[in-house]
């Protein structure tokens, strides 16, 4: 792949012979077409390709939350390549013949903001997930308007739930309402803390799992 400066012409996109240009990361670029392959995966390429899909599939529903509150933007990796590149390494187990995720090693977000201190989840109300947590506001960055980010995952029916502003820090308490659906089912749940301005923000803590009354 090479770059190359607007000329005259002004940058192009499309196929042009043998090479295609594009637009990357701000830049414009030359690449070669892709040679077609006939190999059929190695097994190691194959269980490589199922570990990608089954992250992805994962995170997908998750990225508003990611590109919002996962590391930064700056060098050549988005939030959402680092989301993924963490949870390929850290998050996944095999048991043939599937990859499953690692709840307690799930990220929802990554930061330097103090997160989640005594954090804990039930549901004692119909259609709700109630978190506590111990006010930490004053320690470090951490100040009362802090708002606390959660996300629910159902894994018998694949439902992802976010929500970016439960409750202040201040609170020690907050809910999130989940379809009647997910009653009497079990869900896991993680939660962190971001800013109100959501220049700072937490990693977030597994607050392990509860069934929805």
């Amino acid at each position: 792949m090479g770059t190359y400066n607007k000329g005259i012409l002004g940058a192009f996109s499309g196929k042009v012979g043998p090479v295609v240009g594009a637009s990357w990361r701000g830049k414009e670029v030359l690449r070669s077409l892709p040679r077609k392959a006939n190999r059929e995966a190695t097994p190691t390429q194959a269980l490589q390709r199922l570990k990608f899909s089954t992250v992805a599939a994962f995170l997908n529903p998750l990225y508003p939350l990611l590109s919002r509150y996962y590391g930064n933007n700056t060098g050549e990796k988005t939030r959402l390549n680092q989301a993924m590149s963490y949870h390929m390494k850290e998050a996944t187990v095999y048991n043939d013949p599937v990859f499953d995720m690692i709840y307690a090693k799930v990220q929802i977000s990554k930061g330097d903001l103090l997160g989640v201190q005594a954090g804990s989840v039930a549901s004692t109300v119909a259609n709700t997930v109630t978190f506590t947590w111990t006010d930490n506001s004053g320690q470090g960055q951490a100040v009362a308007t802090d708002q606390l980010i959660a996300a629910i995952y159902e894994p018998t029916t694949k439902t992802t739930l976010y929500a970016l502003a439960v409750a202040n820090r201040s609170a020690g308490t907050g809910a999130m309402i989940v379809p009647a659906g997910l009653v009497g089912l079990t869900v896991e749940v993680w939660a962190g803390f971001a800013s109100a301005d959501e220049k700072k923000y937490a990693t977030s803590s597994y607050l392990g799992n509860v069934l929805v009354v």
